[in-house]
This record gives C-alpha cells, structure tokens and sequence, in this order.
C-alpha cells in the first residue's frame, strides 16, 4: 500500500488492542519513515478524535515505533514525537478511568527507565500530567515513582510562580532544536563549503525554500527568547524576595544575639550576688540605674590605747644596782606626773645570764621620781642602802 494520508488513517482506525495489530501498524509505519513528521502529526489527530480506550492503544502504538527506532539507532520518529509527546499523553490521560490513567503512567515509567526521549521532554510529560493530578485535586504518585512527579508535588508554594515558565521553554526548547537543525542541514546542502550549485531555476527555488526553513528557524528560536526571559525575571522575582528576607532574618539574628548576652550578663551578676550572701528578701538591685556605685563602709570607731601593765606587777625581783642609782636623783614632779608613770616605760623582756631585764628610754634604768617627797621614807632607806652597798 503506498503512502498517503488516508492510508495511514485507514491503518490507525483499523488498530485494535492486541499485540500483534500494534506491532503490524508499527511496522508499516517505521517502513515509511521518511515520512515521519506527516504520520505523527496524523497520529495526533487521530488520537484527539478518539475514545479513551482507543487513545491508549494508539499510545502504546506511538511505543512500539519510538522504541524499535530507537534500538534500530534511528531517530527519524523520535525526533519526529518529541515535539507533540507531552501533548499527546495529557489528551490521553485527561478524563480517562483510573485503570487506563496507570497503564499511560507505566508507559511513561518505561520511556524515562529506558532513555526512549530526552530529559526535558519527560519532564515535560511529568508535568502535564502532574498538573491534570492536581486539578482533579488527586495528586496520585505514579506506579513507577516517577522522579519528576514525585518532585513536583513537594514544590514550594515560592517557587511555584516559576514552574509555567520553566514548562513553556521546555515546550519551546523541543520545537526550536528540531528548526535549528533544520535549518542548518538546509544551509549546509546549499552553501556549504562542500555544495555544488544547481541549475539556476533549481538553485532558485532551492534558495526560496531555505529562506523559509531560516525563517521558521528564526521564528522558533525567538519566541524561545521570549520564554526564557519571562523564565529570568521569574526567577529574579524569586531572587529579590529571598534577599529581602534574608536582611530581615541577619537583623533579627544581630537582635537575638545582643539579648542572648545581656541576659547572660546578668544572670552571672545575679549568681555572683548570690555567692556573696545576698539576702532572699532583699532586691537585687540592677546595674543599669543611677545608683550604680556600692554604699560607702562605715568609718572605724576610735580605739583606746592599751596601757602597759606596770613595772612591780611584772618583775617582783629586786631591781639592780644600776637601776637604784637612778633612783636616788631628786626631781620634783608633781603628784599627776606620778601617776602617768606607767606610760614612760617600754619594757622588753630579755633573758641575760638566767636573769630578767627591763630596758627604759633615754639609757636610764629608772624613770626620773622627782623630789624624794613623793617616796616612803622605807623605800628610800632601802634605795640609800644599796646605792651606798655597791
């Protein structure tokens, strides 16, 4: 059968469930390869217009193809799905019973396990169908734990403003490559440095058909352009908020900190009040107000000299020669000079031979007496007497 469109609906119509009717389509299809932009855009289609039964067998025909290509190291329809995979598994998996839902999940599962398309594209088709979850408010984790899924439930609410355009690039991003390339094979065949130029009028009408290759070219990467800056300022939005907050929290910390030590501060005074004997009832009195500096100490009362006791009570012995000879001097004194005659004696105890000595001020052994009226008349005599004795 040759190749035209209403041969290839005619196979898509007549696909049914079983393995072995996918796997014939499939091989009809992969052997008109050439023709893979014209029969996946026809697959689209198709699948729009069908019932949910029939959209999953025409996924896992879009399987079958994607994967023998892909083994075969064809990209011819991988190339050719990437463009419209993720539109065509949202139209699939919208509004189909739950059942049908984890049987598209799985096949996905397979595609991202097995390196079938890129990255960015799975992701893509992660996120439609995360988003078709969500609507429904049933934010289901797919059979195979899809990572992206996974992922993309547990985004924060912040960074939510960023995931539409992080999704129109992606979606841009396949269809601009697929121009690029393109355009570039186109260029290269015509004016590159290994083309031979045609006749005129074929070299004509080739060149009318670059320039619109470039053109389309140009229009696919442009309007990636204007995603990828809503994407930026997205993100600096993003930015901005977070270093706001981030000034914000380094004050609140500087606060916390200065309070942290201020308190430690004073819970050491009030330790330290408490090992000097502070009294429980007495309050404590902090060092922040006027009255910072300690009371003043009490002055010292006025101590009364100590008298020295007197000179017989001491030594009872016998004074020596030295000390009656000073004795025996007259002086007059008066009766008070007598009795502050204790305060002239510094005595020092000393032991010299066995014997006790007392040593008086000014190299006398005795104090001056005064007149002899102030003595007994016995204790003169005895004075008299051993002054003359020795």
């Amino acid at each position: 059968m040759s190749y035209t469109d209403d041969s290839v609906l005619a196979k898509l119509s007549g696909l049914s469930d079983a393995a072995d009717s996918v796997v014939t389509v499939a091989q009809w299809i992969m052997f008109h390869r050439r023709h893979a932009d014209r029969t996946v855009q026809l697959w689209l289609q198709r699948l729009k217009d069908s019932t949910s039964h029939k959209r999953l067998t025409l996924i896992y025909l879009a399987n079958e193809v994607a994967q023998q290509t892909k083994a075969r190291r064809r990209d011819d329809f991988i190339v050719a799905f990437s463009p419209i995979i993720a539109e065509a598994v949202a139209t699939a998996y919208k509004g189909a019973p739950a059942d049908t839902q984890n049987r598209i999940q799985r096949v996905v599962d397979v595609w991202r396990d097995r390196d079938i398309f890129e990255k960015p594209i799975l992701d893509a088709v992660d996120a439609r169908i995360h988003e078709i979850n969500q609507a429904r408010g049933t934010a289901k984790a797919g059979l195979g734990g899809s990572i992206f899924k996974s992922a993309a439930s547990s985004i924060p609410a912040e960074l939510v403003p960023l995931a539409a355009p992080q999704q129109n690039v992606t979606k841009l991003l396949l269809s601009t490559k697929t121009a690029v390339n393109s355009a570039n094979q186109e260029y290269d065949k015509l004016l590159g440095p290994n083309s031979t130029a045609p006749s005129a009028p074929v070299y004509a009408a080739r060149l009318s058909g670059l320039l619109k290759t470039l053109a389309q070219a140009e229009g696919a990467v442009d309007q990636c352009v204007k995603a990828r800056r809503e994407l930026v300022n997205a993100l600096q939005k993003v930015l901005d908020t977070n270093r706001n907050a981030l000034i914000a929290e380094e004050n609140q910390l500087e606060t916390f900190v200065t309070r942290r030590m201020e308190v430690e501060e004073k819970k050491n005074e009030v330790e330290r009040a408490i090992m000097a004997g502070l009294p429980d009832d007495e309050p404590y009195l902090s060092h922040n107000g006027p009255n910072d500096q300690p009371d003043p100490e009490p002055e010292r009362p006025e101590v009364e000299a100590l008298t020295p006791p007197s000179a017989e009570a001491d030594f009872p012995e016998q004074p020596d020669a030295e000390a009656t000879e000073s004795a025996t001097q007259p002086k007059a004194h008066n009766t008070e000079t007598n009795l502050g005659l204790g305060l002239q004696f510094k005595s020092v105890p000393t032991t010299i031979n066995g014997s006790k000595k007392r040593k008086l001020d000014e190299g006398n052994d005795f104090p001056d007496l005064g007149d002899d009226d102030g003595i007994d008349s016995d204790v003169a005599e005895i004075l008299r007497r051993d002054s003359a004795g020795s």
